[in-house]
């Protein structure tokens, strides 16, 4: 496997429709043409089940259901790019926090939740098969930390956790016998989940090809946390590792008047002054290149070269109105008194004018070794 070089696009024709715009030298330039530009090949795209209320009302965040997901899939297979098809079997946000069941599954027996994910999966792939999509990589549940479709399949009941997630990889391969699949959980600088997780799951579990990790270092320990964690578990289950999503701060100015949302709207940033003392690099425009310069070399020199590659999670998240992490409609999904705004702006490759930052050259430039 050749090393990626990703980038989460999933909330693209969201941000086109509020009219965000990206400059490159300020020459406006198409988003899927700068990837190109910057040796990006692969876009990683979450699929949410049904991200809508039971009265239409939209849960936001890029609507990822199967129709905006495959439409943004066309524009970057038409582009020449690859897809990563992230399947999150919710109906919104799947994470450590929450795996809430889709709407549909609500009261499904474990064998029915077993046999729902793999119809759901294996449908979906029929789809992009049909549909000519470029599909290079198939991530079977989103951060699966703490398991999916709960409380059925919440940790430790790892019997559940493995039949679903053998279901959705049974799926996958119902249609697509070598695309690579991989499994994905949080907090990349955490041995000890990873060892745990990973021991139970491979006493279960149908083969899959990549563990992903999630490493933000505002959450997830430090840079040395991440390359120790990374050697050990390439060694202790011989995958090819991928860190599925990753992002670094370049300024903590505000952005509010973006939004153009009240105070009580805002969710502001996800890096709050005391998470921002705890990064080994400053939030800068430099400070990013810098994080992002010691994190390609790290994750390019992991044991027996299994360290195969990044996705930068929502780089083109720049602050415009009416695109936002969530809505009231999916507030009221999650339980989550909110607010729904952009939390995520600072973290982006785009300054908030949405001029390409110089961390893009640091990533057109690298070249892990072979």
């Amino acid at each position: 496997m050749k090393f990626v070089k990703g980038m989460d696009l999933s909330t693209l024709l969201e941000l086109e429709k509020c009219g965000a715009k990206y400059y490159v030298d300020g020459t406006e330039t198409d988003i899927l043409d700068i990837m190109k530009k910057y040796d990006v090949d692969t876009i990683r795209i979450r699929l949410w089940n049904d991200p809508w209320s039971e009265n239409g009302e939209s849960y936001g965040a890029g609507e990822n259901d199967l129709k905006n997901t495959l439409a943004i899939a066309k524009k970057v297979t038409d582009a020449g790019l690859g897809v990563l098809l992230n399947f999150h079997y919710s109906d919104f946000w799947a994470d450590p926090g929450k795996q809430i069941k889709p709407k549909a599954w609500e009261g499904y027996s474990v064998e029915e939740l077993e046999q729902a994910v793999y119809d759901f999966t294996a449908d979906t792939m029929k789809v992009f098969k049909e549909n000519g999509i470029n599909t290079t990589m198939v991530q079977v549940g989103n951060e699966l930390s703490n398991g999916l479709l709960w409380p059925e399949g919440k940790v430790p009941n790892y019997d559940n956790i493995a039949k679903f997630v053998n279901a959705g990889i049974r799926g996958v391969r119902a249609v697509e016998k070598d695309v690579p699949v991989m499994i994905h959980l949080d907090n990349g600088g955490n041995n000890t989940l990873y060892r745990e997780w990973f021991d139970e799951f491979t006493k279960r579990g149908e083969d899959f090809q990549i563990i992903g990790l999630s490493y933000y270092p505002f959450w997830h320990g430090t840079l040395d946390m991440l390359t120790d964690n990374m050697n050990d578990i390439a060694e202790r289950y011989g995958k090819d590792l991928v860190i599925a999503e990753v992002s670094m701060g370049y300024t903590m100015e505000d952005y509010k008047t973006y939004e153009k949302l009240s105070d009580d709207e805002r969710k502001g940033y996800a890096t709050k002054p005391e998470l921002v003392e705890k990064i080994e690099y400053p939030m800068t425009v430099q400070g990013q290149y810098d994080f992002m310069e010691d994190f390609l070399n790290r994750i390019s020199h992991i044991k027996g070269n299994k360290g195969k590659g990044f996705f930068y999670w929502e780089p083109a998240w720049i602050p415009v109105a009416g695109s936002g992490w969530a809505t009231p409609a999916s507030l009221k999904y999650m339980n989550d008194k909110g607010p729904c705004g952009n939390e995520w702006a600072n973290q982006a490759l785009f300054d908030y004018e949405g001029n390409a930052l110089p961390t893009w050259n640091l990533i057109r430039d690298f070249k892990p070794q072979d």
